[in-house]
């Protein structure tokens, strides 16, 4: 068993148990540098990550293979990757870069296993006579049409 294999074995068995938890990225370099990072439903809090450390570094033996490792969560600007994500941020507002290079800043309704809908009001010229009018929007995007989405914060 390689040691990669080795730490995503222990890995799973931590996630097992902490089913509010999962994984969004692992990580060894050539100097043996884990780098894991989490996500989780309702968020990820500094003794989530303490204990995933735990649970795998206990198990690996320095002796053996010399290593270090660091856990951590998602940041909040980090693109989403997993559809898990995008259920987790319904509501929110996203700002999504399709494939075909268009940009778009919405609220994300819903999100199923093929898409995510988007919802939100624009501005356009009124069909009949001058001046324009507030239309509502809304647009599905399969996931494969997704080039990068990132939650927007706003204060």
């Amino acid at each position: 068993m390689t040691f990669k294999n080795k730490v995503q074995e222990l890995l799973d068995v931590a996630l097992a148990q902490r089913e509010h938890l999962f994984l969004i990225d692992l990580s060894i370099n050539e100097a043996n540098k884990i780098s894991i990072v989490l996500d989780g439903d309702s968020g990820v809090n500094l003794q989530d990550c303490i204990d995933v450390s735990r649970a795998v570094e206990s198990q690996l033996d320095r002796e053996e293979q010399d290593f270090s490792l660091e856990v951590a969560s998602a940041g909040v600007s980090s693109p989403l990757k997993l559809v898990r994500q995008y259920k987790k941020n319904i509501g929110r507002t996203l700002k999504v870069k399709t494939i075909s290079s268009e940009e778009i800043e919405a609220k994300l309704t819903l999100a199923d296993d093929e898409k995510i809908t988007l919802e939100w009001q624009a501005r356009e010229p009124k069909k009949i006579g001058k001046g324009k009018e507030t239309v509502d929007k809304k647009l599905e995007i399969p996931y494969e049409n997704i080039k990068e989405a990132i939650v927007i914060i706003s204060f």
